[in-house]
């Protein structure tokens, strides 16, 4: 299970934004859509753990865009919102499939604690990690080693997130720069690079994170 990657589909920018950004502030990956076309698009192409969706969109109403997620091979769990918060709203907004339900306005952490609550809806999302000494609880953002916690950053948190949950696999750079970062990321950039050298720094001795010649990194 890679770090929460979320959806933002809001066709008011300046409250779009606003989201996307508290909740990269929490350590996910966001990208954002402000029509119900593109919200469309981009959870078609990109796997996305948690679609935050405001019911009232231009071109593809909320409604339409819940119903084609859901009638999808996708995974992601849908979460409303709208300016109506009435209970028949509610219950309408749930019957077409949405997992939650939020009405404006909403307080921020009340958003953020409900897109965490359904992003662990996943039975394949372990609220834990181990890997000998080294122990990561996803929930409450930690990490240990030999019982020692370790500050990370956000992004080194959800690089090790992606490497832990890997069982020993090798994961590309690519991979990490698409689940650990947004879509707004360059993929020619040496962001997931430095990033691995401060998080083998801080892991400390003896060394935790492998590199793959021609295939990224793992740990074993």
């Amino acid at each position: 299970m890679e770090p929460v990657r979320v959806l933002v589909v809001e066709d008011n920018s300046v409250v779009a934004d606003a989201v996307a950004e508290g909740l990269r502030d929490q350590g996910m990956a966001v990208d954002v859509a402000y029509d119900g076309p593109t919200g469309l698009e981009k959870a078609t192409v990109n796997t996305y753990d948690v679609v935050v969706l405001d019911r009232d969109l231009p071109r593809l109403h909320g409604d339409a865009l819940c119903q084609q997620i859901v009638d999808s091979p996708s995974t992601s769990r849908i979460l409303m919102l709208t300016a109506a918060g009435l209970v028949e709203d509610r219950v309408e907004g749930l019957n077409l499939g949405a997992d939650d339900y939020l009405a404006k306005p909403f307080d921020f952490s009340e958003l953020v604690a409900r897109v965490h609550a359904l992003a662990r809806r996943s039975p394949s999302a372990p609220p834990m990690l181990t890997r000998g000494d080294l122990l990561v609880d996803r929930a409450r953002r930690t990490v240990t080693r030999a019982g020692q916690p370790l500050p990370l950053a956000r992004k080194e948190f959800g690089v090790l997130e992606v490497l832990m949950s890997a069982d020993g696999a090798a994961v590309t750079a690519e991979q990490l720069l698409e689940q650990v970062w947004d879509e707004h990321a360059d993929s020619f950039s040496n962001a997931v690079a430095v990033t691995v050298l401060r998080l083998r720094r801080k892991l400390g001795h003896p060394p935790m994170i492998e590199t793959v010649v021609g295939g990224g990194y793992r740990i074993p």
